[in-house]
């Protein structure tokens, strides 16, 4: 469950602490503690409530991992649900969680689901070391950021499977599965959209109302990652805007094909009502038909047929409906 767990002294990495020391390191001077955890129990979140002095409720949502984006205030820290999000190899979008804990002298990563390792984070934090000795905060932002830019970096890759769709649904033809693949993907761009939604009221909130947690320097490393977001957004509900535009382009060709299809078998419907009422009449075995008594009546009547199809041939023909 604990993936990390070191202590920070002016900026500078310092050495690896035990659960059990942290709540006598955190009180030093210049000194703050960043703890990465994953998927961690009930009895263990006891054990870092008791360490970090954590609010009850933080902890509660801490241990489920099925919250909305927010941002909640609990004393001289803060707590910040964010949505992380990952693409695999078939394409498929899976979303994990990432819940924070941030207070002057300390960092509580909790990741649940599908999230990469925040190692390359740390590393990239920690070489940093002027930023680092600001406070945690810096290391904050550097969580925030990352998982930003991976809602970006899943949208960027999703662009050729896009335009893929969208020749698909280009077709008069109905492919069932390629409609459920778009529906699907759609689902899926709504969820990114929603889990970077919230990133820019959280890191706006973060530089106004929390100027004791994120120093001013910091404040326009917030701000970019704020228009990253953004982007993230935009992005997601162009392409969701694109597929149900191809949708529904495919269900009006697929829609027209059909009434193609039913306006050559009325066309061809209509011409074979002409010999059918023609040759039921002489089916009704009446004495009294002067046709039926003339040298020529029957292919008089053959040729009537044949010409009167013809003409209604040529005119459906020429209205386009054969």
């Amino acid at each position: 469950m604990v993936v990390n767990s070191v202590v920070y002294r002016a900026g500078k990495r310092g050495e690896e602490i035990q659960i059990e020391d942290i709540s006598e390191a955190i009180h030093e001077p210049d000194n703050y503690v960043w703890l990465g955890l994953y998927e961690p129990d009930e009895p263990f979140m006891q054990k870092i409530q008791q360490e970090f002095g954590l609010h009850d409720l933080a902890i509660e949502d801490a241990l489920t991992a099925h919250q909305r984006p927010k941002i909640e205030q609990y004393g001289d820290s803060v707590f910040i649900v964010l949505k992380t999000a990952q693409k695999n190899d078939r394409d498929e979008i899976h979303f994990g969680e990432t819940h924070i804990f941030a207070g002057k002298n300390f960092l509580i990563t909790v990741r649940h689901g599908a999230s990469e390792t925040y190692a390359p984070v740390r590393k990239r934090a920690e070489e940093n070391q002027a930023m680092m000795a600001k406070g945690p905060a810096y290391a904050m932002y550097c969580i925030i950021d990352f998982i930003v830019d991976h809602y970006l970096e899943v949208t960027a890759s999703l662009s050729d499977r896009i335009n893929e769709m969208e020749t698909t649904m280009f077709s008069s033809e109905f492919d069932r599965s390629a409609v459920q693949n778009v529906y699907m993907l759609r689902r899926h761009l709504l969820a990114l959209r929603n889990a970077a939604q919230p990133v820019d009221d959280i890191c706006q909130q973060l530089i106004r109302l929390h100027e004791e947690l994120v120093p001013k320097p910091l404040r326009a490393y917030l701000r970019d990652v704020q228009d990253h977001a953004r982007h993230a957004v935009t992005d997601a509900e162009d392409m969701r805007e694109i597929l149900t535009s191809a949708m529904q382009v495919n269900l009006a060709l697929v829609s027209v094909q059909q009434n193609e299809v039913v306006k050559k078998i009325s066309g061809w419907g209509g011409i074979l009502v002409v010999p059918t009422v023609v040759f039921s009449m002489y089916g009704m075995n009446f004495d009294h038909m002067p046709e039926l008594h003339m040298l020529y009546g029957y292919p008089a009547v053959v040729i009537f047929t044949l010409l009167a199809c013809f003409c209604l041939y040529r005119g459906l023909k020429r209205s386009g409906w054969l």
